[in-house]
């Protein structure tokens, strides 16, 4: 598939999610055992590890198909940005999906501020950024959404792997916001 294609794929996996017909497919023995030499994810999600958020489920995918990286905030961390550059550089993959959510527990922590100790402090502080060029009353929903567009720069910003793929057309790089209550996926 094209980058193109992977979107489209990734919509129409979205819809069949939003409308309760999920194929279950690419999950069973053989595909399990197509898998045991390698992989070929078409997409690579960057997705909050928010329990209600699974990637393979929101876009109906099978094993193998998504190349997905979570952590609170969906953030561009050395750790994540490492994992991201991994399947750009090694699997090939052409598409960054990184996927914010509504009501996100990070970015409401990181509105309200305050001491959460060393670690996720450290984390909160890369969704800063999003808070500070919001509007004052901006919701943590806007937030959210602002947060997945400047992950996306960051993800350019701090990868020469990253910024060289999507210079060479190689690579594109989408925001998107998954509404808990819908289940529908906005590609921002």
């Amino acid at each position: 598939m094209n980058k193109t294609e992977i979107i489209n794929r990734l919509k129409a996996g979205n819809q069949n999610f939003v409308n309760d017909k999920l194929s279950s497919k690419n999950q069973k023995y053989n595909r399990r055992q197509a898998l045991t030499e390698g992989q070929d994810p078409f997409a690579i999600v960057l997705s909050c590890a928010d329990s209600r958020v699974v990637p393979e489920l929101v876009f109906d995918t099978g094993i193998g198909e998504l190349f997905v990286v979570r952590v609170a905030g969906n953030v561009a961390n050395t750790s994540t940005i490492a994992s991201i550059e991994y399947a750009v550089a090694h699997l090939g993959t052409q598409v960054i999906v990184v996927l914010s959510h509504q009501n996100c527990g990070a970015v409401t922590a990181a509105v309200k501020g305050g001491n959460n100790g060393y670690n996720l402090n450290h984390l909160l502080s890369h969704i800063t950024p999003a808070i500070t060029d919001s509007d004052e009353n901006a919701t943590v929903n806007d937030i959210s959404k602002k947060n997945a567009k400047f992950t996306v720069q960051d993800l350019s910003n701090r990868s020469s792997i990253i910024t060289d793929a999507v210079n060479s057309n190689k690579l594109d790089i989408v925001p998107a916001y998954y509404q808990l209550d819908t289940g529908q996926i906005e590609f921002l």
